[in-house]
């Protein structure tokens, strides 16, 4: 094989490719080229503002007419501010000075449009815009129709003039306050102040037959604080401008109407929108930010050429109705007042638009408490019904537990009164011999009288016992003495404690406190207690009876009953306070229940154990009177 044919084969392949690799490249270079923008000028603009760009007003007009020029041009825009400071420096000397810098420093600058903020900076482009801007088209703005007056514009100027109107607000004015006698025109004096001031005259002079009309203009702003801090009654402050005050100082309007407002003892109107939210009321306003979207819209359309023909001067319809809710809220003037079409600012939202959320959730969960503590109302009246039905039942059954033990004792206590009343026929009978005879034994008489009064007397206490221990029952409670219950049921039952040869052991603690309790339901429990141990003893052993009270803690009073007899089984001692539930052949089983229910019902608690060696001990607690349960 032939290395050169081989080598020369390689070469061109390889030459190929590059020619082909050329052609993409090339290929590329066009697309991109024809997607690419046929031209991305600079375009020069230059702001010239008669005061420092800063201050509210000439900010805002500046920041929307600069986004409208950045966001509707095609072309790259670059932007240069320039200030004649015009409230600060006087006219004179001045503006030669500022014109050969000016124009030294855009010397080799290619400006393609100039525009003119307010009536001075116009005047000084006027005069000097040909030496520093030479052939530079002129746009101007914030010049009112009568500031421009009969003047002939050259043709490279054309503008958008700011409509100036001061009697609309006062007819809003008066409108809102029609019982107004007086007004109070505040304004500087430095050379804008004094010709918005001029201008407001021609407008005020048609209110002057309505109105007592006085101008502050050359008072020092401390002097004319002072002043409108004692306005009489009825009156209204108009504020023009006030860049400079009658002692020389310079301030920013702005400021000057906030402090202003806050001072003045009458409502304050202006005429620039941008003076709401700084104290004004409010009015029927012109409006710088409008004004400086229209005048880059101007702007836009002399780069492109289209205004070469058309009018020198634009008057756009630039007045907003705008209103400070605050101040309206201040001076008591309600919304429904103002003209149709009017925008409040600053509005606050109702407490109903604030807190929508929160007042719903409020809302809610009040008539959810409502309706809860209805139930719990109802609830309320059904359980005091339910309980006074409970009382009530208890109280019967309370009364049927005593005419059962009533019925239990009655044996005995029949027996207690038998005898005494068989003594009492027999010792009378004897009295009566002893009387009868024909000497009569007095003597012996009057003894067997004796006699018979005693008997008579026992019989009673033993009457007087059983009635306070069956007697009816109330709902009344009062200071009780337990010592004197426990005495009242050993009483009535003194003859079952013979009978069945029981000894009794009492023990009753001394200087108890009274406890709050109702006597005969106590005195009912202390006897089911009793009567049940007295039941318990049937075996031929030792039968005793013990009964102690106490003091229990530090507010209470402690009753133990005790007995030797068969005792409660361990199994039944959760039982026994149950109802229906009784280990006796014939019994109800609702004695300890009532004990039970009676002594809870006084704030008390009662319980059972086994005695020592044998038997039960009953034993409840009952707090004392004044005691906290």
């Amino acid at each position: 094989m032939d290395l050169r044919s081989g080598s020369r084969t390689h070469e061109t392949a390889l030459m190929k490719l590059r020619t082909a690799l050329l052609a993409i490249c090339t290929g590329l270079t066009v697309w991109v080229g024809s997607a690419l923008p046929a031209s991305c000028a600079t375009r020069r603009v230059v702001l010239l503002f008669d005061e420092r760009p800063e201050l509210p007003g000439l900010a805002q007009l500046q920041a929307d007419l600069v986004r409208e020029l950045t966001s509707n041009s095609a072309d790259r825009i670059e932007i240069y501010n320039e200030t004649m400071d015009q409230s600060r420096f006087g006219p004179n000397d001045y503006q030669p000075l500022l014109r050969d810098f000016l124009r030294a420093k855009y010397s080799e600058k290619k400006i393609d449009v100039v525009i003119a903020v307010l009536a001075p900076s116009l005047d000084f482009l006027l005069n000097y815009g040909a030496i520093i801007f030479p052939e530079t088209p002129i746009v101007f703005c914030g010049i009112d129709k009568t500031e421009l007056g009969n003047r002939l514009l050259p043709p490279h100027v054309r503008g958008i003039l700011l409509k100036r109107e001061f009697a609309p607000t006062v007819e809003i004015a008066l409108g809102l306050h029609p019982k107004t006698e007086r007004a109070v025109v505040v304004a500087g004096t430095s050379d804008f102040d004094q010709r918005l001031l001029e201008q407001a005259k021609r407008e005020f002079r048609f209110y002057e037959e309505r109105l007592d009309i006085q101008y502050l203009t050359t008072l020092p702003l401390r002097n004319l604080l002072a002043e409108l801090s004692y306005l009489p009654p009825r009156t209204l402050v108009f504020y023009t401008s006030l860049f400079r005050d009658g002692a020389g100082d310079s301030f920013v309007p702005h400021e000057v109407v906030e402090r202003v407002s806050a001072a003045a003892t009458a409502p304050t109107y202006g005429f620039l929108d941008q003076y709401v939210g700084h104290g004004i009321v409010g009015g029927n306003l012109y409006s710088v930010s409008t004004h400086g979207a229209e005048t880059a819209k101007l702007a836009l359309r002399v780069f492109a050429g289209s205004e070469a023909l058309g009018p020198q001067a634009y008057e756009v319809p630039i007045r907003k109705l705008i209103f400070d809710w605050r101040q309206l809220q201040r001076w008591g003037i309600t919304a429904s007042k103002l003209p149709a079409g009017s925008e409040i600012l600053f509005l606050e939202p109702s407490e109903w638009e604030q807190y929508k959320g929160q007042i719903l959730v409020v809302t809610a969960a009040i008539l959810l408490q409502a309706l809860l503590i209805a139930w719990l109302l109802h609830e309320r009246q059904y359980r005091r019904r339910a309980e006074r039905k409970a009382q009530e039942s208890l109280y019967e059954l309370t009364q049927m537990n005593r005419m059962a033990t009533a019925g239990e004792v009655s044996a005995a206590i029949a027996h207690e009164i038998k005898q005494p009343i068989t003594g009492i026929v027999t010792m009378a009978n004897a009295a009566l011999r002893w009387l009868s005879k024909e000497s009569p034994d007095i003597g012996r008489a009057r003894e067997l009288l004796d006699k018979i009064v005693a008997a008579g007397h026992y019989t009673s206490d033993i009457i007087t016992n059983v009635r306070g221990l069956f007697g009816k029952d109330t709902e009344e409670k009062t200071p009780t003495d337990v010592n004197k219950l426990i005495r009242t049921v050993l009483g009535a039952v003194y003859m079952d404690l013979r009978k069945h040869s029981i000894e009794s052991e009492v023990r009753l603690g001394e200087q108890l406190p009274p406890i709050i309790g109702n006597e005969v339901q106590l005195q009912q429990v202390i006897l089911n207690l009793v009567m049940n141990a007295i039941d318990s003893m049937d075996s031929p052993e030792s039968r005793v009876l013990s009964i102690t009270s106490e003091i229990a803690g530090k507010n209470g009073v402690r009753v133990s009953i005790a007995d030797t007899g068969r005792g409660i089984d361990v199994a039944n001692l959760n039982r026994i306070f149950q109802p229906m539930f009784t280990t006796k052949a014939r019994g109800m089983g609702m004695g300890l229940s009532i004990c039970k229910s009676v002594i809870e019902s006084h704030n008390g608690h009662i319980w059972a154990s086994a005695n020592v060696p044998r038997g039960s001990i009953f034993q409840f607690e009952l707090p004392a009177s004044g005691a906290k349960h």
